[in-house]
């Protein structure tokens, strides 16, 4: 495993996420006689990848078959919803989430080239433990929002729902740190290249989750404005 092998497979695994994202933008368009049919399509495909990325992460060897048809599925959600955000909420608020995806991504890897960042036990389960407590707390959101209508708890509008955004961020920053770790170890222990592939499906879900709680973020300030 050498870093062109995670570089290679990350720009595979991100540009499947892509192309299929500008498919989905364009041929599942989200006006409101053709709104109810990209959204279930999008849904579909959100609950696709989610089993994908599931099963990959519960197998011992990396799938590269299953790592990018959990990309183009992923890309399909991510293409409609980034889609129906330009159109309802601000047009221009897609590319500022990738630039501060691309900012955020760029950020955390100087500070941990720079040893800003020291990846150890105590940071790792710091990490896992703020993650579950965030997800568990957006899906209490969820079951209340479904059940009781409106916004749920209140975490995705308004002020709780800009401190919940910059947390997500800030998590994923905390996750791509774990990210780069692991790349750094596996080149340095000499693994076999094909776990580039798991580098690359991690590096690709954390992306992800940034882009996701970055456009979130900024739809709730262009919101309020």
């Amino acid at each position: 495993m050498t870093m062109d092998d995670v570089v290679a497979r990350t720009a595979m695994t991100l540009g499947t996420v892509v192309l299929t994202a500008i498919l989905s933008w364009v041929l599942l368009p989200v006006d409101p006689a053709s709104m109810g049919r990209s959204y279930g399509i999008a849904i579909g495909a959100a609950l696709v990848a989610m089993v994908l990325a599931l099963v990959q992460s519960f197998k011992r060897k990396p799938s590269p078959a299953l790592i990018l048809a959990y990309a183009a599925f992923e890309g399909v959600f991510l293409g409609v919803i980034s889609s129906a955000v330009s159109t309802y909420i601000a047009d221009g608020v897609v590319a500022q989430a990738v630039l501060g995806t691309m900012a955020v991504f760029g950020g955390v890897l100087f500070a941990y080239k720079m040893r800003w960042i020291r990846v150890t036990r105590r940071f790792y389960g710091f990490v896992m433990a703020a993650a579950m407590g965030f997800l568990l707390l957006m899906a209490v959101n969820l079951l209340f929002a479904v059940f009781a209508g409106g916004d749920g708890l209140g975490f995705r509008s308004g002020g709780l729902g800009i401190l919940f955004g910059v947390i997500g961020i800030i998590l994923g920053a905390c996750f791509l740190a774990l990210d780069f770790k692991q790349v750094e170890d596996g080149i340095n222990y000499g693994a076999p290249r094909e776990e580039s592939w798991l580098a690359a499906f991690g590096l690709t879900l954390t992306l992800v989750w940034i882009y996701l709680e970055m456009l979130r973020l900024l739809s709730i300030l262009q919101g309020d404005d």
